[in-house]
């Protein structure tokens, strides 16, 4: 019963409109990763901090604006380097860690510092600062996923593949953008209890008193 429109909605999704399913995936899943990253900073918060929707949005829309870079990348990589072949799956795990990791990391740290009202000289200073702990990282995650991407996977899954392995990568991302700013949060917080706690101790023996 389901069957044929089953069938009609897989290549609607997977080739009429491959484009648009990798870029709402790619939004969609980096949001995901920030609601996961931000649900264990907030299991382990005893301060008072609060889900923050709009950080969450933010990632949602740097990742729709990854998604395209993704879809042209893939498809060119499979034009210029067909085959499965063990020496063209490593000049593709090579092209992509050498070539396009860089250029998602910079893009991800930049675009969200921009997308934060940050400047572009401090934008550019997180950078410096973020960028190899990503990158290094990068390079004992994805090479073993593009192996199985490569070789296994047919050339129109590829980013659907990549966004699925990337939720626990995309936690990862939102943690290293992030964790200054929780930190910052964070002692704030604890410095406005700390202000405040001799007024409520002030109140309550005037109120006894009274």
């Amino acid at each position: 019963m389901f069957a044929p429109w089953i069938r009609t909605l897989s290549k609607n999704l997977f080739g009429r409109y491959l484009l648009v399913t990798n870029v709402v995936s790619s939004g969609a899943l980096l949001a995901t990763g920030d609601i996961i990253q931000q649900t264990i900073e907030l299991a382990g918060a005893n301060n008072g901090q609060k889900r923050d929707w709009r950080r969450t949005g933010r990632m949602c829309v740097i990742g729709t604006m990854m998604g395209p870079f993704n879809h042209f990348w893939y498809k060119m990589l499979d034009f210029y380097l067909p085959g499965t072949t063990f020496y063209t799956i490593t000049r593709k795990i090579l092209c992509d860690q050498i070539v396009a990791a860089p250029f998602f990391a910079s893009f991800f740290l930049i675009g969200m510092g921009s997308l934060e009202g940050e400047s572009i000289e401090t934008s550019i200073a997180d950078l410096k600062k973020k960028f190899w702990a990503i990158y290094l990282a990068d390079w004992t995650v994805w090479p073993p996923a593009q192996a199985i991407n490569f070789y296994f996977v047919p050339s129109h899954l590829r980013v659907i593949y990549v966004n699925c392995m990337t939720l626990g990568w995309d936690t990862y991302l939102s943690y290293i953008k992030h964790r200054d700013a929780n930190g910052k949060k964070a002692a704030l917080l604890e410095k406005e209890d700390i202000i405040l706690s001799p007024n409520v101790e002030i109140n309550g023996n005037i109120n006894k008193a009274q």
